[in-house]
């Protein structure tokens, strides 16, 4: 029987299963360990102790190995390497009750006729992720900020929509906020009147860097390229361009909350 590749990706699972925002960091190992230099440890722990400590819900630790090997061994193997992420974590000041699974998951299997980069996809295979289940960003209440478009706004009102969010350095629109701006985009042809800016922010940058790079463009106008994704799909919604304007903020107008609130894009009235 032909073996077949096994796609574990908890992100992926989780996300459509029960729409929670999750982090994943992926640790690799030497063929047949289960330990880790010092460099790697103080990876892990970066990446769980520089996540906003006030959103994580609950972290999951999952082990593999590669297919090479018996079954039995597979599992011990890959839960070894699961317990070891464990240890450092908690080692290293993570408090064990938010990590609710450590599980191997045993061997990932490759497909017999799979015979490029073989080294190198066995390599991959042979690791732990570890999953940050994140909670909800709290609702933002900020005054003269409106969470969608109404009537009788005036100049000057901001629109924080709250799933126009994007990943960091990334200017792609996700699924959520393409619901979110075909509600917008409704709205501004049942108000006529209503002009708007469409203004774009990032995060995380240093002060003297008051733009972002995009991940996509590898230029730095992440802010800008925010503002035209809404822009253009505004225009494909049939929204009148003469009605709304696009501009890149950079770093220059935070909100002060949690940083990821500034991966944003919002609508500021111009004209009523």
């Amino acid at each position: 029987m032909m073996l077949r590749i096994l796609k574990y990706i908890p992100l992926i699972f989780f996300g459509l299963a029960f729409g929670q925002e999750e982090a994943v960091k992926s640790v690799y190992f030497e063929f047949d360990k289960y330990s880790l230099d010092e460099k790697q440890i103080k990876e892990v722990v970066d990446f769980v102790k520089t996540t906003d400590s006030t959103r994580i819900e609950s972290i999951q630790i999952y082990g593999y190995t590669d297919d090479i090997g018996k079954d039995d061994y597979n599992c011990r193997l890959s839960t070894n390497r699961a317990a070891t992420i464990e240890n450092a974590l908690i080692e290293n000041g993570i408090k064990s009750k938010i990590i609710v699974t450590i599980e191997g998951k045993g061997k990932i299997l490759i497909d017999d006729d799979v015979l490029d980069n073989l080294p190198e996809k066995r390599s991959k295979n042979r690791r732990v992720d570890v999953v940050i289940n994140l909670k909800e960003l709290p609702k933002l209440v900020l005054p003269g900020f409106y969470n969608m478009l109404k009537k009788d706004h005036v100049v000057g009102d901001h629109i924080y929509l709250e799933n126009i969010l994007f990943e960091s350095g990334s200017s792609k629109l996700k699924e959520k906020a393409i619901a979110e701006l075909d509600r917008v985009a409704l709205l501004t042809l049942r108000y006529k009147n209503i002009e708007f800016e469409i203004q774009g922010h990032v995060c995380c940058t240093p002060k003297y860097q008051k733009e972002a790079i995009d991940i996509d463009t590898k230029k730095r106008e992440l802010s800008v390229n925010r503002a035209l994704a809404v822009y253009k799909y505004l225009a494909f919604r049939r929204v009148p361009k003469n009605r709304m304007t696009y501009k890149g903020y950079g770093n220059k107008m935070p909100l002060g909350k949690d940083p990821e609130y500034d991966r944003r894009v919002e609508l500021v009235i111009t004209k009523i």
